[in-house]
């Protein structure tokens, strides 16, 4: 009995000081079998209760995963002047000014042209910012953001 209740307090407890002043990891659904034992330091894990061992606890693996990356593109029209899009480049994308210049041809030629490649909110803020500046200054110029 004492044995159950000690499983079921060690599965309840998300972070609780261990005797070595760690945190107990909390179990996710990361490792379904959750925090693992390591009997190597203690009391050998074979007491078969309620005794005052030693065991530590490893923490399991976490694995990192690499944020989706989204392309920002300028799109042609008529209107905005070339030289406006050199400054939008320079100033909120930070590009010299021969890239700004070999960016603003492309989009002049092909349509459109990738200004970067950031991560979602940023290239998020780059496109609001690009919309907000062209909005203020009373040019049509568009910027939209794709995944990569």
């Amino acid at each position: 009995m004492a044995q159950k209740q000690n499983q079921d307090l060690e599965r309840n407890a998300a972070c609780l000081p261990v005797a070595t002043g760690h945190l107990r990891p909390a179990m996710g659904d990361d490792d379904p079998k959750g925090p693992q034992r390591n009997d190597d330091e203690g009391d050998g894990g074979s007491d078969g209760g309620a005794g005052g061992g030693n065991a530590t606890l490893l923490e399991p693996k976490t694995r990192v995963k690499k944020p989706s990356m989204y392309r920002v593109l300028l799109l042609n029209d008529d209107y905005t002047p070339m030289e406006f899009v050199v400054r939008v480049l320079m100033s909120i994308f930070k590009k010299s000014q021969a890239e700004a210049e070999k960016i603003m041809l492309h989009v002049h030629q092909h349509g459109a042209g990738q200004c970067g490649v950031y991560t979602y909110e940023v290239a998020e803020s780059k496109v609001h910012r690009v919309l907000d500046y062209a909005r203020k200054n009373n040019h049509p110029l568009q910027c939209t953001m794709e995944a990569e």
